[in-house]
């Protein structure tokens, strides 16, 4: 008997219990794909750290054995997508899984949750930047933000005011670190938002959209929960960053309607029907 029979994306994150992000969002969104979404808990929240008062648990002590069962399945994954990982031992914890867990029908995602607004969230030293650097290398698909990228290249941080140089060169580095493809999100442009794309294939390009509504919680796990299963469906990467880009836009002017907090993330589940497989989801062949 195998386990291997549907496709699925690992996802490696931390669970948030109110405040829709992490693991509480790419769950519902992968499956919605089509795609089995099996949860890694990096670490257990209440609510996210947005809040101003939470009740956090790190789950780095039981990864080993949560895995070691994983193993004695036999399961292989069609993706494996990293997020918020709190400690330099996740790091080589997420690198361990990728080199057990992985074949060359797998494609990796790495999210790297590192930053914010030129700044570096408290538990990121500047040991765990240089070793997300590391496990940056091994992804097919990495998603930075402006923040981390700029982190990740050792480049000067600034909060608008991208050339399509600038942004050119900000890919190309990542790129060159051996991402294969790599989209900087949330790029602000004047009355738009931009996501700098390096396409292996297609190499360099800026597809933008007017900005609508304000900042809010969970929107980058979103976006990359989608560009995960598009992935894994088969979908050219450029198309996916659009489509990713596109659905974020629909939850946020969705949630615009309603009264809810900033910290309280996305209404994406109104508008979670909208949201189509670019290709329609197989077995594992």
């Amino acid at each position: 008997m195998t386990h291997n029979n549907q496709k699925k994306i690992a996802v490696i994150n931390d669970i948030s219990g109110f405040g829709k992000c992490s693991i509480a969002v790419a769950l519902p969104i992968i499956s919605h794909m089509g795609i089995q979404c099996c949860p890694l808990p990096t670490s257990v929240f209440s609510n996210h750290t947005g809040f101003d008062s939470f009740y956090f648990r790190d789950f780095t002590p039981y990864m080993g054995r949560y895995i070691d069962e994983w193993k004695k399945l036999s399961l292989r994954f069609e993706g494996i997508a990293s997020g918020f990982l709190g400690s330099l031992e996740q790091i080589g914890i997420v690198e361990d899984f990728i080199d057990y867990f992985a074949d060359g029908r797998t494609t990796v995602i790495v999210d790297p949750v590192m930053g914010d607004n030129g700044r570096a969230y408290p538990t990121y030293t500047a040991r765990m930047c240089g070793e997300m650097r590391r496990l940056a290398a091994r992804a097919d698909i990495l998603t930075p933000n402006v923040t981390e990228a700029c982190m990740l290249t050792d480049t000067p941080y600034k909060q608008d005011g991208w050339t399509r140089r600038e942004l050119f060169d900000l890919t190309r580095s990542l790129h060159g670190m051996g991402s294969k493809n790599v989209v900087i999100s949330g790029i602000p442009m004047g009355q738009y938002i931009g996501n700098a794309v390096y396409d292996e294939i297609n190499g360099f390009s800026l597809p933008r959209q007017k900005k609508t509504g304000v900042f809010r919680s969970g929107t980058g796990d979103i976006f990359a929960a989608v560009i995960a299963a598009e992935a894994v469906n088969g979908a050219a990467f450029t198309d996916s960053v659009k489509k990713s880009a596109g659905f974020v836009k629909m939850c946020i002017e969705e949630t615009e309607k309603h009264d809810i907090p900033l910290t309280d993330g996305v209404c994406f589940e109104k508008v979670l029907g909208r949201l189509k497989p670019s290709v329609s989801p197989r077995g594992r062949k």
